[in-house]
């Protein structure tokens, strides 16, 4: 029986943050490996998901480690770190990503997409810091769409529903699903893969395998290494985040904050035009079954109305979807 080769592409999400096992993390990917055929053993899973990552780190040393393994699947979630830097930039997420999916692509590889929740509000941070950052998130989920449909990618709308307001499913730094959450993911992008004809082994099990961490547990967690983690945002985000607020209440103040909205979806609709309108690259001929998959239909689970709004944004930019 051929192997099935999975590569994973990402930052912490996919890194497995959240669901430890031994000394290091597991994650929704590598609970996914195992269904992806009969014989687990023949799915050949690398993941080289790297905590922090940010669209350019996924474009420039990822990419070329995962095209050397030649995957017949491979997933890129990426784009949260993005929205959390004083860098962040919607023509150049865009431009890296198109980049990564022709890639893969180009090589018969069938993609695995997600948009992802508004860190703010997993945050609950107040609503004038959260609303710049939400606007940033769904500029990326626009993206995302619009390049999963051009790809003809395998995709999993996880920016919205009840999972996100589960508590047992998330880590103490709420930024993180936990085993439980991680699990969500695995059973849902199963679900979406089987549908499509490549999820032909064992769906994964939705309970854990763990116990969840204690309370006390949590709280050290976040003594430390969350701090930590929220130190070295707020020295990179934290001034640009402020004026963002600062204008964000300005604009309410004078009952403009509808421009501010206009604005980002103008960013996202030039981002995408920018890019170049060829259609992907085909597969070689010796690749047709893995072009025949590639190619299937779109399709998604937990729609929504901010899921709906991407799709809608997405649906404007005829440059590169018509």
């Amino acid at each position: 029986m051929r192997s099935v080769r999975f590569v994973a592409l990402g930052d912490s999400l996919t890194e497995g943050v959240g669901d430890p096992v031994g000394d290091g993390w597991r994650g929704w990917a590598a609970l996914l490996a195992g269904g992806l055929a009969p014989d687990p053993e023949s799915v050949e899973f690398t993941n080289l998901a790297v905590s922090g990552a940010q669209t350019r780190d996924v474009m420039e040393r990822q990419t070329p480690a995962g095209l050397a393994l030649h995957p017949d699947l491979v997933a890129v979630v990426i784009g949260v770190n993005d929205t959390l830097r004083a860098t962040f930039d919607i023509h150049a997420v865009a431009a890296r990503l198109d980049q990564v999916y022709a890639a893969f692509t180009r090589q018969g590889a069938t993609l695995l997409t997600a948009c992802l929740p508004d860190p703010g509000a997993m945050l609950r941070l107040p609503a004038a810091l959260a609303r710049p950052l939400a606007r940033r998130q769904r500029a990326v989920n626009a993206v995302v769409h619009a390049l999963s449909d051009r790809y003809g990618a395998v995709h999993l709308h996880a920016s919205e529903g009840e999972w996100l307001t589960d508590r047992d499913l998330w880590s103490a730094d709420r930024l993180h699903p936990g085993e439980r959450g991680h699990r969500q993911l695995a059973v849902r992008f199963h679900g979406l893969l089987t549908q499509a004809g490549m999820g032909t082994g064992a769906m994964p099990s939705a309970e854990p395998q763990f116990p969840a961490p204690t309370r006390s547990a949590s709280l050290l967690w976040l003594a430390t290494a969350g701090t930590a983690w929220v130190v070295r945002r707020c020295k990179d985000l934290l001034p640009q985040l402020l004026q963002l607020a600062a204008d964000e209440m300005r604009h309410r103040a004078r009952g403009t904050s509808a421009r501010l909205d206009v604005r980002a979806s103008a960013a996202v609709s030039a981002a995408l035009a920018a890019l170049p309108v060829a259609g992907p690259p085909r597969a070689a001929p010796d690749d047709a079954e893995a072009q025949r998959r590639r190619t299937a239909t779109n399709l998604t689970v937990v729609p929504g109305t901010a899921c709906a709004a991407a799709d809608r944004s997405a649906a404007r930019t005829t440059a590169i979807t018509g």
